[in-house]
């Protein structure tokens, strides 16, 4: 066996997470925040809404997670070895880590944990075709052995994608993922208080006495996530501009999404800072339900794709500034590696060729429903966009307007929009998990266990194993351009373009990450 140096530094304890709080006044121990929308399922590996994920970030850890430079980095992990053969992976993980019941972490916990994500994230999914083994070889280490070298491996777990792989008890990891739990133990720096959740209004967190931050400074997702406050208390206040008022009047600390017509009037308050969600970008979605009419039918999907103007869906999420957002007609964020616009012949926003093509698509009328919600000010207005291109184009479109929480429990429905179901939704996703064909959910053709849509293409998920196991960056290339014209082709979704979403705060906090979402270690009041 070899040792990977570059991920094997021990993580010493650090003391100041449970010395810090003592005697502090309240207003310095809870820290009062307004998330995006109400958090309505628990169960990060279940859904991908950020609501939840945000919730995970504040009671659970993970293995590894990226940097900065979105490296991946050991977290709970201490390090790892790789046999010669590039085939077995054994983690060990550090000292000291307890869930929140006071047990200790053990490997017997994570193994069950990967392979439970595995089974509903699409990059684990990918991955774990090639386990043969994912077990607990003693206590502390994890052992995975591999059906044959990936190099991407770590990658690939570190990086997570639209939900991440979180560490949970052994009894709850082995919970079926298409089921929800009920059991919300962690690990992490702060502990959910149920008896204090009312969703729709409030949800509550202590801080963890027993986490044990590693020694290194805190960068995104991994590091020292040190735990400043005694409590975190989410409020959830629907409207943007109630929201906006609590935060200048100081009766909240952190609006996590701010609208856009807010920032200008947020930016006067000297009391004030005004930051970005996540400082690479968000890419706008427009997704089919693949299993029924009328978007059953590619014919159908690449109509709309000829009507759409990125520039109409980029306007309305961010109050037409232009500095905030850039059109890209890609799969993949304009300015990576893949961001090359191969969808320009296919989405040339030509209103009248779309109304020819769907009148030759076979199209009769079918009614499709699209869900929206009122109370999240970057996605409703995506769904507006839509509503008037489908209807101008010729589609009978009914929108069903309801919470954000709503259109996260019905968008896990297969039935069809006569008994409950829906034929379009709008989501958006960090240009972090956009970069490779192979974290890009929304146009994976994983069938059942796609993301919600449920695209099947045997061809895809051929190429994407291509991408996997290809040996040179060259190769990986040539296979993404196919992937990529195949995505054009068959349209599992529509790329609505690049844009920054704005979070605004208290500017006697200090140390916030700007990364993937609000994380609450770090942050502390001056």
């Amino acid at each position: 066996m070899r040792r990977r140096t570059l991920l094997g530094h021990a993580a010493a304890a650090a003391a100041l997470p449970s010395t810090f709080a003592i005697a502090q006044p309240e207003s310095k121990r809870v820290l009062k925040f307004v998330p995006q929308a109400n958090l309505t399922v628990l169960d990060p590996i279940f859904t991908t809404a950020q609501p939840t994920v945000n919730h995970g970030w504040a009671i659970y850890d993970l293995l590894f997670g990226v940097d900065g430079n979105l490296q991946p980095k050991p977290q709970m992990a201490e390090g790892y070895t790789l046999s010669d053969d590039g085939r077995t992976y054994m983690i060990k993980l550090r000292d000291g880590l307890k869930f929140h019941n006071g047990e200790p972490v053990r490997a017997q916990d994570c193994a069950p944990s990967l392979q439970r994500w595995a089974r509903r994230e699409t990059i684990g999914q990918t991955m774990f075709q090639y386990v043969a083994e994912c077990s607990a070889a003693d206590d502390r280490t994890i052992k995975i052995v591999l059906k044959q070298p990936i190099p991407i491996f770590i990658d690939a777990i570190a990086r997570g994608g639209a939900s991440v792989a979180f560490m949970m008890p052994e009894h709850v990891a082995k919970t079926d993922p298409f089921k929800q739990i009920t059991d919300t133990t962690g690990s992490g720096p702060y502990k959910f208080l149920p008896d204090e959740y009312v969703s729709g209004a409030h949800a509550a967190y202590a801080r963890n006495p027993d986490y044990v931050p590693r020694s290194e400074p805190a960068t995104w997702m991994v590091g020292g996530k040190v735990a400043y406050f005694d409590r975190i208390e989410w409020r959830v206040i629907p409207d943007s501009s109630t929201a906006a008022a609590a935060l200048q009047a100081g009766e909240v600390d952190w609006y996590e999404m701010v609208e856009p017509d807010l920032v200008p009037m947020l930016r006067k308050d000297p009391k004030l800072k005004i930051g970005l969600h996540n400082p690479t970008g968000y890419n706008g979605v427009l997704r089919f339900n693949h299993m029924h009419p009328p978007f059953n039918n590619v014919a159908v999907r690449r109509a709309v794709l000829m009507a759409v103007n990125q520039a109409d869906y980029m306007a309305s999420v961010t109050g037409g500034d232009s500095n905030a957002y850039q059109t890209c007609k890609s799969m993949f964020p304009c300015g990576s590696r893949y961001g090359q616009e191969v969808g320009a012949d296919a989405m040339r926003g030509d209103m009248a060729l779309a109304q020819k093509m769907l009148k030759e698509s076979g199209y009769n009328g079918e009614k499709a429903v699209l869900l929206n919600p009122t109370d999240l000010t970057t996605v409703g207005p995506l769904g507006n966009v839509t509503y008037d291109l489908m209807r101008k184009v010729g589609i009978n479109v009914e929108m069903v307007a309801t919470d954000w929480g709503t259109v996260v429990q019905r968008r896990v429905s297969r039935e069809p929009v006569e008994k409950g179901g829906w034929s379009v939704i709008h989501t958006w996703a960090p240009s972090t998990i956009r970069y490779t064909p192979v974290e890009h959910s929304q146009i994976r053709g994983l069938g059942p266990t796609a993301w919600f849509g449920w695209y099947k293409d045997d061809t895809m998920e051929a190429l994407t194993r291509q991408f996997v196991e290809a040996p040179t960056q060259d190769q990986r290339d040539a296979v993404v351009l196919q992937i990529h014209q195949r995505a054009f082709e068959m349209v599992p979704c529509i790329p609505l373009g690049t844009f920054q979403i704005r979070s605004a705060y208290r500017n006697n906090l200090t140390g916030v990450i700007e990364a993937t979402g609000p994380y609450f270690w770090n942050v502390r009041r001056a």
